[in-house]
């Protein structure tokens, strides 16, 4: 019978896809019959409370923060259920649910940063709290993915990132301050205070959707409200950026920092939309859950 120090290699998430072992000592002598006498189970439960003692005291390291906390911006950005559909390479892909009426959101993005851990896992029961919001003002608009899906997507290719944060250094409270930021960016109702509504056949001068959401969103020349053609040319809105600074103050200024991740281009005939071209009248299709790809036909 041999006794020694035991070392127990621990799984440890890390940054970038990129986990690594951390190594845990034991000072305890333990001996080899002693390991042996464990159950399987009790030996599991070991080793799962090392897993999560290791991942709470020491997730970054300070090479990592370096390399992936250092954007300074944000996009948080809307979509219009209403023209998702007509940028998408198959529109049999889109479905709107029925319970959607209003701008949603399509995520929010710290520039230039993508996928910083795509190791830190995210399971359904992390948002359960969150779920009825989530689904009403974030819900997936795809056939082939469901909502939770979506967001996790959407925390591992940029909640990670956004995880250096303070305020946004879990799955639980990255999509609480998403849904704080579509609380606070109504353009529902900037748009219909302002006489903007959807329509088939109303079309509107840029100017007047910039001025009826400047209040909201501010004018700052990096907010984007974002158009898509549909089959006849026309410019529909569909989206809008909202530059954020990593406090969360309206507004980003470090350029260098600017600009977020595309969508991934295989759904899309481009990218899902352009800024709105300002010498251009702008429709604002209404939402057809029937028909989500031909609103309007």
């Amino acid at each position: 019978m041999r006794s020694g120090k035991q070392r127990v290699l621990v799984e440890h998430f890390s940054l970038a896809g990129n986990c690594h072992y951390r190594s845990v000592t034991h000072d305890q002598s333990l001996s080899l019959t002693s390991i042996n006498m464990l159950s399987p189970v009790l030996l599991m439960v070991a080793l799962l409370t090392v897993l999560t003692v290791t991942m709470e005291s020491d997730h970054w390291t300070a090479d990592q923060q370096e390399k992936f906390c250092t954007w300074q911006c944000l996009k948080f950005t809307l979509q219009w259920p209403g023209s998702f559909c007509l940028g998408l390479k198959n529109s049999s892909q889109c479905r709107i649910p029925p319970n959607i009426q209003t701008w949603t959101i399509h995520g929010l993005w710290p520039s230039k940063a993508h996928t910083c851990c795509s190791c830190w896992p995210i399971f359904h029961s992390d948002l359960k709290e969150l779920d009825p919001e989530l689904s009403q003002l974030w819900p997936s608009l795809l056939k082939t993915q469901s909502s939770f899906l979506f967001w996790k997507d959407e925390w591992i290719k940029h909640g990670s990132c956004a995880a250096c944060v303070e305020g946004m250094n879990s799955p639980l409270r990255y999509f609480q301050i998403c849904l704080k930021l579509r609380g606070r960016f109504d353009i529902d109702r900037a748009l219909e205070d302002a006489g903007i509504k959807p329509s088939c056949n109303q079309s509107y001068p840029y100017d007047k959707v910039n001025h009826a959401l400047a209040p909201v969103i501010g004018d700052d020349p990096d907010v984007q409200i974002q158009c898509i053609n549909d089959e006849k040319g026309r410019e529909v809105l569909v989206q809008v950026k909202i530059p954020l600074s990593q406090n969360l103050t309206l507004g980003c200024h470090h350029k260098e920092d600017q600009g977020a991740e595309p969508e991934p281009p295989q759904l899309w005939h481009t990218f899902p939309g352009h800024p709105c071209p300002q010498d251009s009248p702008v429709f604002y299709f209404p939402i057809n859950h029937d028909h989500p790809h031909q609103p309007c036909d």
